[in-house]
């Protein structure tokens, strides 16, 4: 099922620009790859952007009173855990 869609160009800054309509399905923010196939034909698709991961391991202890969350993507080995029983005192 084709559907279509009308737009116009603008100038944006130093870029011509398209809007693309929300019935396209593209959401606010959406990072887009542009191919061009030929003379004013191309295609838009979705950047597959690698979720990000932040590193906090360098902040553990700076802040008084901040415990990070356990990890529960793997489960400790028991001498880990007697290791931080016995330097956390319990």
């Amino acid at each position: 099922m084709s559907e279509e869609f009308l737009g116009k160009t603008f100038k944006s800054g130093n870029s011509v620009a398209l809007r693309l309509p929300k019935g396209m399905g593209f959401e606010e923010g959406t990072e887009v790859r542009m191919v061009k196939e030929d003379r004013m034909t191309f295609r838009i698709e979705p950047v597959d952007a690698p979720k990000r991961k932040i590193d906090i391991s360098g902040f553990a202890g700076k802040l008084p009173g901040f415990k990070p969350a356990p990890r529960e993507d793997f489960e400790e080995r028991p001498s880990t855990i007697a290791r931080r029983k016995a330097l956390s005192g319990e």
